[in-house]
């Protein structure tokens, strides 16, 4: 029996290993793969709903990717628009910082007796490497457009086809399971596409509205570009504790040193207080009314395991794929012991 044991946490061993490096190898395919069928997943309502409706499947299919590509373009445009208006005001920043760094450095030298000209000398460098990372990273991404619009072209291709494909390939996924099991892969199968689309359709209006109530508030204090840091706080709320308060860093420094006061900066922590109560209690219940429940410390390893495989993209991608495995697990009693791992 030990020895059975022992075989069979071996065999679970080489198919972790194995999986991990299928997934690191072949990243190239299944980042847009994966990319492409949570897309499906959220348009197949709609595209079954125009198809009820006398539409010609290919069109049918057609118009909800041209416009949900439409309305992604729109908003990258918007954000690197807003980042390159940031960028030039860097000048600017770096001053009010050095200069608030002085007076600092003035304050610990009368009482501390260090050198304030060696203290500005270090605050100089840490300033100008700051400055460095910042267009180094600018330069990262710059330097990866061309996989952006590999992204950008194949998601919606791959899209298209899936949809196009659907009844093919749920066929050869029910191919994969005996006769008797293939109703319940069916129920999982539609229970699952129609859990994630209201889920990520009522996240999407979540991330929208903190989006704007981030910015009104940001713009109502005085912050510069109160939508992009608005936004930006939005979409990193996706990460648990972490997420809003390295989003919330950006804004209270250029609050303080744009208006060399600390209440500015109580303002902003202020605004995203206030805006993550009217989130988690009144906004998100109203969205999406219930989440696909992964404790904390799934979140944590799932996103920094996909960083490790994939990138960005993983830290991304890894996230609703485990909420899928775990809609799944809710729905097979086989597989219940990975849903309590998962679930909160």
């Amino acid at each position: 029996m030990p020895a059975e044991k022992s075989r069979q946490s071996l065999t679970v061993l080489q198919y972790i290993v194995l999986t991990t490096l299928i997934l690191y190898v072949g990243k190239t395919l299944f980042i847009p793969l994966s990319f492409a069928l949570l897309v499906s997943f959220l348009l197949y309502p709609i595209c079954r709903w125009l198809e009820d409706k006398g539409i010609y499947r290919v069109i049918a299919i057609a118009i909800p990717v041209l416009l949900l590509l439409c309305f992604v373009v729109g908003m990258g445009y918007l954000l690197i628009a807003q980042l390159l208006e940031f960028s030039f005001e860097w000048a600017n920043v770096k001053t009010k910082l050095l200069a608030t760094a002085q007076n600092f450095s003035v304050f610990l030298a009368e009482k501390l007796g260090l050198s304030a000209a060696r203290q500005v000398e270090i605050l100089e460098n840490v300033v100008n490497n700051a400055g460095s990372s910042v267009f180094k990273s600018l330069g990262n991404t710059v330097s990866s457009f061309s996989e952006g619009l590999f992204l950008l072209i194949m998601v919606p291709i791959f899209s298209f086809l899936i949809l196009l494909y659907r009844h093919k390939l749920a066929n050869a996924l029910y191919q994969l399971f005996p006769a008797e099991n293939r109703s319940t892969i069916y129920e999982i199968l539609t229970d699952t596409i129609q859990n994630y689309y209201n889920f990520i359709k009522g996240m999407l209006l979540v991330y929208l509205t903190v989006g704007i109530l981030n910015s009104i508030g940001l713009a109502v204090i005085g912050v510069p570009h109160p939508v992009l840091f608005g936004f930006i706080a939005s979409v990193l709320t996706f990460i648990p504790y972490i997420g809003i308060m390295t989003a919330s860093l950006l804004p209270i420094t250029v609050a303080w040193v744009t208006y060399n006061s600390i209440w500015y900066p109580v303002a902003v922590i202020g605004v995203f207080a206030f805006v993550q109560f009217l989130e988690a209690y009144l906004i998100f219940p109203l969205a999406v009314g219930k989440r696909l429940k992964l404790n904390t410390l799934v979140v944590f390893v799932v996103i920094i395991l996909g960083g490790m495989l994939w990138g960005a993209a993983g830290m991304i991608l890894f996230i609703p794929m485990v909420s899928i495995l775990k809609l799944i697990a809710d729905k097979s009693p086989k597989l219940h012991y990975l849903s309590d791992i998962l679930g909160e």
